[in-house]
């Protein structure tokens, strides 16, 4: 689904497996692969699969992901945002402006097919011929789209240890954005159980 999009643009910021975190969109060559990977959520909007990205249309990606991830830690709240930016957030209302701007660059009309023996479908046209301004105006789209519908009120910031992803919660006990995480928090939270018991403290609950 194109809303979507708006997850992989703020995941575009994780994890890097060790002690740290890495930034897909550090350099102009990692936007053209992050660009390229995402071909199958952008079809229909520009061949991203063909794409490639100079500094410009980085920084737009960049600036666009700091829009995404402050109205996603808006709409986590009142948990904790990922620590990954949580103390530089861009304000909400900056980020609303930017997103709505974004994604008014791209003049698109609505299309509807109808074939002779199926239901009718629409489909928005653009009126664009840069393929750069469609892409950045799909992805401010994607998250207009996301945050208005229902998964918002099931998105999360991982709480694991190190983990820095927002995901979407796809059932009641989920606590983590994947197995991996829950394994490291179930860990962690063992190890600091063995300190207190060995300090001589109280187990914490």
């Amino acid at each position: 689904m194109e809303r979507w999009l708006a997850l992989e643009l703020a995941s575009t910021v994780r994890h890097d497996g060790g002690g740290g975190v890495t930034d897909d969109l550090t350099t102009a060559h990692g936007a053209t692969r992050w660009i390229q990977a995402q071909a199958d959520l952008l079809a229909g909007h520009v061949p991203a699969g063909e794409m490639t990205a100079d500094e410009n249309l980085r920084i737009e990606l960049v600036e666009l992901r700091r829009a995404v991830r402050a109205l996603f830690a808006r709409a986590v709240s009142p948990a904790p945002p990922s620590s990954a930016d949580a103390r530089q957030l861009m304000p909400t209302d900056e980020a609303l402006a930017h997103l709505n701007t974004v994604a008014a660059r791209e003049t698109v009309v609505p299309q509807m097919d109808w074939p002779p023996d199926d239901a009718p479908t629409a489909r928005l046209l653009s009126a664009e011929n840069d393929p750069r301004l469609r892409l950045v105006a799909a992805l401010s789209r994607a998250t207009i789209d996301f945050l208005s519908g229902p998964q918002r009120t099931q998105l999360r910031a991982c709480s694991a240890p190190r983990c820095v992803r927002y995901f979407v919660k796809s059932h009641g006990r989920q606590e983590w954005c994947k197995p991996s995480c829950g394994n490291r928090a179930r860990a962690a939270r063992h190890y600091r159980r063995q300190r207190v018991a060995t300090d001589g403290g109280s187990t914490p609950s």
